[in-house]
Parts: structure tokens; C-alpha cells; sequence
């Protein structure tokens, strides 16, 4: 049964019939009970819910077509697949359209997908941020393949830095933009090129908060990639530079579950950034891939259940942990998961590391605590992508998000869209159905509204927030936490 409820005027199923107001008023407060009533149970059956939600924003082809806002010799390939330079040019660049993020972030994780066919060409990913009513100076972010500018670019301002392979960002932000630089030694040189922008924000509170015992009783069913006879021990591919490698051989065993040749002495070479000196530099390992065919991004896992879901659709996952498995980082190759929901791995540094298991507190506590980063890659046409563009999109005719964060104390942001003018009410009930709140009470213009809720004279517990524009409304659950 679906309700609907104004002032003297109840819809049951869509169908009209005339309720005396004092009636309503009952019905109302019934109808919020119940809402309430359900978002508890549901509250409780959301072990993992994030309380700062990742995002992820993806631009394909199509979408960066859309989004430029000023370029120079640059164009559109013959076959339509990526942007290059111009026959003419050396030389050009292509600025994007700010985007924008559902939810405020104060970390990012940017990657690529593109080609650079020769030694003589390459390409610069730049990404600036809101700071002080303006933007950031454009940061350089990475490049591929090789560094063949005089000035890397800058990587700090006032408002935080590139971390080698991340933005690190010193407040909450949810804009930003791309700039995309193409660059070749003489007109006779083969372009680079560029085709797909991916940025994977987060909120460092949802890394700081993970929950251990949780994760270690996240147990998905049994799945496995093999990877016999094509296991790869890092020091074995080569004395000089193996103790360094393993991201880059990581990702050749991937790429060898995909039955795809690869030399792996090469593949880390080519992997290796001159700039800073490392051969494990996130975005640079996925745009390696792209090279050998596949669709690639850096993103994170909060759960072992959703990296289960990946390799149920083919994907691959590179996880990077950290401390108790390794101090200075390291990379594995997700293989699978036992029958009893234990976490399988493909271990570049030891030389038995095929099919490993570790101890599954341990595992947890060295991916997860380090905020979950891996690779996500999956075959270039296949049907499921890394992850469907993330756009900002305006409902049907209104939508209610969750609030941010929640739980929260004592104050959270509630957002909202209209598609069209409208008498907008926005309240907040307790668990009786009781009026705590009355945020938005007035006629608004079509768009996208916060609206910041202070319990701080509230007990701790879970409320409804109930969106009415007019005869339809919404709501959804928050839970104060003091």
C-alpha cells in the first residue's frame, strides 16, 4: 500500500478519498511510526553501511567529448576512440568542466587510460581544487609514458598535495577539474593518446573507522582464479630490481589470468616513474595495463563480499596493504575466497605465494586499515566496466539523499532535488512520531539544496526525515550517536 498524506487529504493506493484532518493527524503519526519501525530494522541490518560514502566518477570517450571546456590542438581520433593531438601539432591540451561530487571528500584517488606508442610522446593528467574562493594552481597527478617536460608541475598548494599517487586534501571539498596535456617530439611522431579520466574519492574518516571483527566475519562463498602455471615470484624476475616490483608483477600475473602475454622484466620497466623513482606508483601500474588491453582504475574495498562481487563479473583486483603483511607496502593479486570465506591471494614475494592464505584478521587489518586501495581492471569491451559513469543526474521529479554523515553528532547535511517549482517541506520526527525539526517550509525553484540538521538538543537515537513536495513525499533514516 502506497500513502501519501496531506492536509485533510489522504491517498491510499492513488486513490482520493477525504479523511477529516484530526484524522490525518493520527495517520500521520501512525504512518511515521512505522517508518521509523523500518528504518530501525533496516539500520540494523546495514552491518557494513558506510557512514561517509566512497564515490566514484568515471569519464569515458563520450563524456570527456561532453565535459571540455577549452582545448588546443586536440581532436577527436579517426575511429572515434580517444582525444590526440592534431596532425599538425606537438602539442596541446584539453581542460574539462568542473565536477562535482554527491558527497564532500578530502581524498581522491585519480588514474588513467590512454596510449603513448612511442619513447618520443607521452601525456600529463593535471587536477586543481576549490581553495581560498577560487581554484588551486594545476597539480600534476601523473604522466605517461615518459617524463619528456622540462617542469614536472607543481604537486602542493595552501589547500593540500598530490601524495605521490593520491590527493590529499587538508579540507572538504566536492569540486574539481581535469586537464589533460599531449606532447610529442616532431609532427612525425605517433600521438599519445587519452580515453578514459577516473577519480575515486573518499572521506578519511571511513578508513579511520574500520571495524576489524566485522571484516573478519565477512565470509562470501567459495570463487577462485587460477593462475598455475603463470605464478610469478617477484626477486625471480629479475636480482637487480625484484625487491621493488611487486606491483608491477602483480598486475603481469593479472594480466596473465587474462591469457594476455606479457614479459614481466618489462612490464615493470616500463611501469618504473623517473620522476619519483618508483616502480609501485598507482595510476602509472593501471595505465601500464591499459597498454595490454584492459579497463583499469585505483579504488577501494570497505568489505570483502563487494570485492567477491567483482571477480564474480570477471574483474581482477590488485590489493595494496600495509602493516602487519608488509611496512614499507606491497602488492596481491585477489585469487578468490575458500569455502569457508577465506581470502585467497596470489603473493608476488614469496616464492610459495601461490594460492596463499594469511591469517584472516591480518589480511583484513592490512588491506582495510590502509583504506582498501587496489587496482580494478577488467577486459576493454567487456560488458562490465570498472565501474558505470557516477553524474549527478536530476530526478524524475525529486529525490532525498542520505544524509552525510550519519551517524552523526551532533550535526548532519541533508540533501535535496527538485525538478520543478514547488511547496517544499522538510521535517525531522523522532521514534513516537513526534515533530523535532521543521527545516524547509517554503515554495523553492528547481534544484539542488542542503540543508544542515543540529541535534544537539536531541537524545541519541534514530529519526526520520520526511521530504514533502507536494502530494508525494519521501524519507529516510538518521541516526544521532552522543
Amino acid at each position: 500500500m502506497v500513502v501519501f498524506l496531506t492536509k485533510g487529504i489522504t491517498y491510499l493506493n492513488n486513490q482520493r478519498e477525504y479523511i477529516p484532518e484530526e484524522r490525518t493527524g493520527f495517520m500521520k503519526k501512525t504512518f511515521l511510526f512505522i517508518l521509523f519501525a523500518a528504518a530501525f530494522l533496516m539500520f540494523n541490518e546495514e552491518q557494513f553501511a558506510q557512514v561517509y560514502p566512497d564515490q566514484h566518477y568515471i569519464l569515458r570517450i563520450d563524456s570527456i567529448k561532453a565535459k571540455i571546456e577549452t582545448s588546443e590542438n586536440v581532436k577527436l581520433s579517426d575511429d572515434g576512440k580517444s582525444f590526440v593531438l592534431q596532425n599538425n601539432s606537438v602539442e596541446g591540451y584539453v581542460i574539462l568542466k568542473e565536477q562535482a561530487s554527491l558527497y564532500p571528500f578530502n581524498q581522491g584517488l585519480p588514474s588513467y587510460n590512454g596510449s603513448a606508442p612511442s619513447e618520443n610522446c607521452g601525456f600529463k593528467v593535471q587536477m586543481r581544487f576549490p581553495y581560498a574562493g577560487s581554484w588551486s594552481q594545476w597539480l600534476t597527478v601523473g604522466y605517461w609514458k615518459n617524463n619528456i617536460w622540462s617542469d614536472y608541475g607543481s604537486t602542493t598548494f595552501g589547500g593540500g598535495k598530490i601524495n605521490v599517487d593520491w590527493a590529499v586534501l587538508n579540507s572538504y571539498v566536492s569540486k574539481w577539474q581535469f586537464k589533460v596535456i599531449l606532447t610529442r617530439k616532431d609532427v612525425a611522431t605517433a600521438s599519445p593518446s587519452i580515453h578514459k579520466l577516473s577519480f575515486f574519492v573518499s572521506d578519511s574518516r571511513t578508513t579511520s573507522n574500520v571495524n576489524i571483527s566485522q571484516l573478519v566475519n565477512d565470509k562470501p562463498s567459495a570463487i577462485f582464479i587460477p593462475i598455475s602455471p603463470n605464478f610469478i615470484f617477484q626477486y625471480n624476475v629479475d636480482p637487480v630490481i625484484g625487491k621493488d616490483i611487486c606491483s608491477p608483477t602483480t598486475v603481469s600475473m593479472i594480466l596473465k589470468s587474462y591469457s594476455i602475454a606479457v614479459d614481466p622484466y618489462q612490464f615493470a620497466l616500463s611501469t618504473y616513474d623517473n620522476y619519483h623513482k618508483m616502480f609501485g606508483v598507482w595510476p602509472r601500474v593501471v595505465q601500464n595495463a591499459a597498454e595490454y588491453g584492459l579497463d583499469g582504475a585505483v579504488t577501494r574495498y570497505r568489505t570483502w563480499s563487494d570485492a567477491k562481487k567483482i571477480l564474480e563479473k570477471g574483474g581482477r583486483i590488485a590489493m595494496s596493504v600495509g602493516l602487519p603483511i608488509s611496512s614499507a607496502g606491497h602488492l596481491l593479486m585477489l585469487a578468490g575466497f575458500s569455502s569457508d570465506g577465506m581470502p585467497i591471494v596470489h603473493d608476488p614475494g614469496k616464492s610459495a605465494g601461490e594460492s596463499y592464505v594469511y591469517d584472516k584478521a591480518t589480511v583484513s587489518q592490512a588491506w582495510f586499515s590502509k583504506g582498501g586501495v587496489a587496482y580494478t581492471f577488467y577486459p576493454v569491451g567487456s560488458v562490465v566496466s570498472v565501474a558505470d559513469e557516477f553524474e549527478r543526474r536530476m530526478p524524475n521529479n525529486f529525490e532525498l539523499y542520505q544524509n552525510y554523515p550519519n551517524p552523526f553528532n551532533p550535526t548532519t547535511t541533508i540533501r535535496y532535488q527538485i525538478r520543478s517549482s514547488g511547496y517544499v517541506s522538510l521535517k525531522v520526527y523522532d521514534a513516537i512520531g513526534q515533530e523535532v525539526a521543521a527545516l524547509v517550509n517554503e515554495t523553492k525553484s528547481p534544484g539542488t539544496y542542503e540543508v544542515i540538521f543540529n541535534g544537539s538538543n536531541l537524545n541519541s537515537g534514530v529519526y526520520v526525515y520526511h521530504l514533502q513536495v507536494g502530494a508525494y513525499s519521501l524519507t529516510k533514516k538518521l541516526v544521532l550517536m552522543k
